[in-house]
């Protein structure tokens, strides 16, 4: 609780900001006047609890908001008296760049004003301010090493059905093997669906420990698959949990990311290119020495590899599993907390950070209470029937319909839905059948025995490790940014397809194909740290799912295509190529740059 006369973010007093909303102690050291300003604050700054005990009555938090109506021009000008009361004297005669290092940039936004709730607004500047001011620390950099284990398994699993589909048609001969493919892509909608649009109902945490948990389990069981239905039920199953860990994972480390450090959203996509070298890597000696070879008899006897190679990343995959549920605890997103009106909760978060950090914050409670005008109402039963109308009441059209509140707005989150769609085709109607189009090419060549092709895909994978790197690099480069380095890796991706199809040697298919790894390694990248951006944290996974149900419905009819086109022609490549570029173009229609500006 603040000084009477320091009432927030209320509007009612403008003298001074919520307390916390400081640089750090090397930062105000500075400026005495400031230095005094926030020792006359602390002093009179109480903990959230005893805020709690000597606040007057409020009533109850709900995640029902009824909001007063206001002009959204005063609101505003508060806003920006505030801010600007709050700038050191050198911010204010035009030296921001001191402001800049020392505040990074909480307060900018991909969004014009009015774009989105001004209270949720005002709230969510105060989380960013106080998750930067904790800096990037060891809860941090904890939660990078457990994201990144849904990264890989987002990669690895879909590589898997791709690495058995041979040996598995050898073996039960189905009419059509790109059934497999479909039982797969089936599962990744159902899991994108739900996973990503129930985090933001029932939160991320639970998600985020589950998904992981039903892939380790299905991978495992699905050695022990009789026959091709079963394989294919098995590989939609454990695609169900496969489906929901970007949706899930990508909000809830960009929620907990300092501004300064959202770049590294897309670093993680460097687990994505490990994991495909890893997956290679062990399909190697299983898949080239336990496989029967093309168009001879198999036996499951002679065709024990994939079996041995499901169980082996089932394993993997329940190690992380473990990693995550076991040795880490995960907390929920304080935006997402206060998004639902749990803003003590919220609040009880980011202090835990901190103290995980080995750092403090003076975020109080108070500090997100005074962001609400007066007249402004929280609503709602504490009854454990009135809890259950509500979590009903969830379910409907409201988190879509906010994602389409503006024109930019709207426009943003359909072009990153029809480029997740693009690739969503284009990627799997290449990419699933390499190892096929491998064999079958290099038996042209002479060359297209088992080993060899898996093989090349172990050089092809380790080319998409730089690319993930180099996608980590570019986006945070000013002259190109998110949007330029997706667009051009977009665009260079379906090039390079187009390019396959002049090979005359196994060697040279193999070159193209590492130039496509390479670039859609980086397209990825960008591609999983940017599209979360892009959303508000409210609507965060409803605007990640909307993304990757597009991506899984046009995957869907991937092997769909390959069942009645004609994979002996370019065909397939041809048009996985121009759906890249496609999609690369569009890119650049995008309305919103999220380069140096801190997620909301």
């Amino acid at each position: 609780m603040f000084l009477d006369a320091a009432e927030g973010c209320d509007g009612q007093f403008l003298g001074q900001w919520p307390s916390y909303l400081k640089f750090h102690d090397a930062a105000t050291s500075s400026f005495p006047a400031r230095q005094h300003h926030r020792d006359t604050i602390n002093r009179h700054l109480l903990t959230v609890d005893q805020a709690e005990s000597t606040k007057q009555p409020r009533t109850p938090p709900s995640e029902h908001i009824a909001h007063p109506t206001f002009a959204m021009s005063d609101l505003e000008a508060r806003a920006d008296s505030k801010e600007a009361h709050d700038l050191p004297n050198e911010a204010r005669n035009g030296d921001s760049a001191r402001v800049a290092d020392a505040a990074g940039a909480n307060d900018l936004s991909i969004y014009p004003k009015g774009t989105l709730d001004p209270v949720y607004e005002a709230k969510a500047k105060i989380l960013n301010r106080a998750v930067q001011d904790i800096g990037m620390g060891w809860y941090q950099w904890q939660l990078f090493i457990v994201i990144g284990f849904g990264w890989a398994a987002d990669n690895m699993w879909p590589i898997v059905t791709s690495l058995i589909f041979t040996p598995i048609t050898n073996e039960f001969g189905p009419n059509r093997p790109p059934l497999l493919t479909l039982s797969q892509n089936i599962g990744l909608l159902a899991g994108a669906t739900f996973w990503g649009f129930g985090c933001d109902i029932f939160g991320r945490r639970w998600a985020f420990n589950i998904t992981l948990g039903l892939t380790a389990f299905w991978g495992l069981i699905a050695g022990s698959a009789p026959n091709f239905a079963a394989i294919g039920s098995f590989a939609a199953l454990w695609s169900f949990g496969v489906g929901g860990n970007l949706p899930v994972d990508s909000a809830i480390f960009l929620e907990f990311l300092p501004g300064s450090h959202q770049y590294l959203l897309t670093v993680l996509s460097i687990d994505w290119a490990l994991a495909q070298l890893l997956t290679t890597l062990v399909a190697w000696p299983l898949l080239g020495n336990l496989t029967c070879q093309q168009d001879a008899v198999c036996t499951r006897g002679d065709n024990m590899g994939w079996r041995y190679f499901t169980i082996t990343m089932g394993g993997i995959t329940t190690l992380m599993f473990l990693g995550r549920f076991v040795l880490f605890k995960i907390f929920e997103s304080p935006k997402y907390l206060m998004g639902k009106g749990r803003d003590a909760e919220a609040v009880q978060v980011v202090h835990e950070v901190a103290r995980r950090n080995g750092r403090s914050t003076n975020l109080t409670l108070a500090d997100l209470q005074a962001c609400e005008p007066e007249g402004y109402v929280r609503t709602g039963s504490a009854t454990a029937q009135a809890a259950v109308k509500r979590q009903l009441a969830k379910f409907d059209a409201s988190h879509i319909r906010a994602l389409f509140a503006t024109r930019k707005l709207g426009l943003s989150t359909g072009l990153i839905m029809a480029i997740w769609a693009l690739i969503g085709l284009g990627y799997p109607l290449y990419n699933a059948y390499i190892p096929y189009i491998q064999a079958t090419r290099g038996a042209d060549f002479g060359d297209g025995s088992t080993y060899r092709t898996y093989r090349d895909s172990l050089i092809i994978a380790v080319l998409g490790v730089p690319g993930a790197l180099l996608g980590g690099w570019l986006v945070e480069r000013r002259v190109i940014g998110r949007k330029g380095t997706l667009a051009v890796s977009t665009v260079l991706t379906g090039v390079f397809l187009y390019c396959s199809t002049t090979a005359l040697t196994s060697d040279a298919l193999l070159g193209w194909n590492c130039a496509f790894n390479f670039t859609s390694n980086v397209m990825y990248a960008v591609l999983y740290g940017f599209t979360p951006e892009l959303f508000p944290t409210p609507q965060r996974g409803t605007g990640n799912a909307l993304a990757a149900v597009c991506n899984r419905v046009f995957g869907i009819m991937a092997p769909i295509v390959a069942m009645f086109a004609n994979l002996e022609t370019a065909a397939p490549v041809y048009t996985s190529g121009a759906l890249f570029i496609a999609g690369g173009l569009l890119v650049i229609a995008l309305p919103f740059e999220s380069r140096g500006k801190a997620a909301l």
